[in-house]
């Protein structure tokens, strides 16, 4: 388990490889990073919502096809319910929220 500062270096690092990302890969999305939250909303007003839960180290996401939350596991971030890879979910969520193919790089 990583310590309480490396998780928040870690998510912190992460919010902005996602950010940076949508930027570079010009999908019609607005980022809004606010604390322990990053928002990304599309044109439409459909929202996915990323969040750190520092308590349990632990990464989620909010989507209108659920809720996800995921563990660090021998490096990976993977779902707690069903094994799925974190930029595996995201990509599809933000795929279905834009409608057109989105493909954000593991870091």
């Amino acid at each position: 388990m990583m310590t309480e500062s490396e998780f928040l270096q870690h998510s912190d690092a992460l919010f902005n490889h996602i950010e940076d990302e949508i930027d570079a890969g010009g999908w019609a999305f607005d980022c809004q990073l606010s604390g322990n939250v990053l928002t990304i909303e599309a044109e439409d007003g459909t929202q996915i919502i990323i969040n750190r839960h520092t308590p349990n180290q632990e990464l989620w996401i909010a989507a209108k096809s659920g809720g996800y939350h995921f563990s660090n596991q021998n490096g990976q971030w993977l779902a707690m319910r069903d094994g799925s890879e974190f930029f595996a979910v995201l990509n599809q969520v933000l795929s279905t929220a834009c409608g057109e193919a989105v493909e954000i790089a593991a870091m």
